[in-house]
């Protein structure tokens, strides 16, 4: 830190002084405030920052802040780690990570999709992970064919950054195929309905799947999917050398979280460390930023799912507890949530039938209709309070989007 100029250190400590205002005030952990403040006093602090350090990049439209958290635990053997583990993806949270952690050699920061073009721009990210694409808060993030061929121009751009890509997204695969030098990880893509369309031609795209593998590839012109290095069957990692692991070992649930730990094992191995040291130090991380935290309150053990999109209600339903458990579901549509509800005509929550369902949020009645729509039963409430009491003392799963999702999870215990 010593090494910045003048003005870049005053800038970092007015960032800092400004994100300690705002935790005594109760208004976050202040990351964002004091990135925003080191920024308008210094332009190139974040490049600044950045400088001589082995930088990460993880971006996706799910699960990126999980993917996060397990690179960073799987880096601690070389040392400390700057990463922004609690969310702020965009460059003010990125300039708080480095700053909060001037003696770091090594970064992991999650970054926004809109954002990766600018934020490898201004770092010049050693590795980017690229992890998944879907529709999500299109009032703002904008279409996601758009966003992947900014990702393409980017990497094009860069050509000393290496890429961990999962070939299984047809989109991703897209977005990262100008990069100068990839690793292609089979993570799987649960979510397909966003990517039936070559990105490359328009044409159909055909779609293999069976229990060992899983293809897919253009009607109309040469693109397909690449030869994975690294691979997923099951409970079983391949890695590029031929060597399985059982992957068994997660403290975090379902499918998607196996898929997030095998990119996790794919970006650590650039930096020298193996899947049987890496492995044992993924099962470490048990909640991400309150998600998949089970709280006790009132005799209830109420478990917190965070879904945002179509594809990520159908990660949180993978979780349930085994039907007939209750749910409760929360819906907002403030800023950070996206203004647009339509997305819920997207889901299928017909998987639902069958449990008490308690709906709450500010958009109750959005949600209320889609699910009649989708002949499932639910009880709408004005407060979750009213859902969580109203069920016996016992298991209960609340999935919600992410402002409802940080209010009860600071109403019920803010946990990371």
């Amino acid at each position: 830190m010593s090494d910045l100029p003048l003005r870049s250190q005053l800038a970092v400590a007015l960032g800092r002084t400004a994100a300690k205002m705002s935790r005594m005030a109760g208004r976050g952990d202040g990351s964002v405030i004091g990135g925003k403040v080191g920024l308008r006093l210094d332009p190139e602090l974040l490049t600044r920052l950045a400088k001589d350090r082995k930088l990460v990049l993880v971006s996706a439209t799910n699960g990126k802040t999980t993917t996060t958290r397990l690179i960073t635990s799987a880096m601690t053997p070389l040392g400390e780690v700057a990463t922004n583990a609690f969310g702020a993806n965009m460059p003010t949270g990125h300039v708080s990570a480095l700053a909060s952690a001037p003696t770091a050699r090594y970064g992991v920061l999650e970054c926004d999709e809109k954002y990766v073009p600018m934020v490898l721009r201004e770092t010049g990210a050693n590795v980017v992970a690229l992890m998944n694409l879907s529709r999500d808060q299109m009032d703002r993030a904008a279409e996601i064919w758009l966003l992947a061929g900014k990702w393409r121009r980017a990497l094009e751009a860069s050509p000393q950054s290496h890429v961990i890509a999962n070939c299984d997204d047809p989109l991703v695969t897209w977005g990262a195929a100008t990069a100068k030098s990839v690793t292609w990880v089979a993570a799987g893509q649960h979510w397909r309905e966003d990517s039936w369309c070559c990105p490359e031609c328009g044409g159909p795209l055909d779609r293999q799947d069976t229990d060992e593998d899983s293809d897919w590839r253009c009607r109309q012109c040469h693109f397909s999917r690449p030869r994975p290095d690294w691979a997923l069957r099951g409970d079983q990692i391949t890695a590029p050398d031929g060597r399985t692991f059982p992957l068994t070992g997660l403290s975090l649930p379902g499918r998607a979280n196996r898929s997030n730990a095998l990119i996790a094992l794919a970006v650590v191995a650039q930096f020298g460390v193996p899947p049987e040291q890496a492995l044992p130090l993924l099962s470490q991380v048990t909640s991400v930023a309150g998600r998949y935290t089970t709280v006790e309150h009132e005799g209830r053990s109420i478990r917190l799912l965070l879904s945002k999109n179509p594809a990520g209600w159908l990660e949180a339903f993978d979780v349930l507890q085994p039907a007939p458990g209750p749910v409760a579901l929360s819906i907002n549509a403030q800023g950070p949530d996206g203004r647009d509800t339509s997305w819920l005509w997207d889901v299928d929550y017909r998987i639902l039938r069958g449990r008490p369902v308690w709906v709450s949020g500010e958009r109750r009645i959005d949600l209320a209709a889609r699910l009649e729509a989708a002949e499932v039963s639910f009880t709408v409430v004005d407060d979750i309070d009213q859902a969580v009491m109203a069920v016996p003392p016992g298991h209960l799963d609340v999935i919600a989007n992410y402002t409802a999702f940080q209010s009860i999870r600071t109403r019920y215990g803010r946990v990371v």
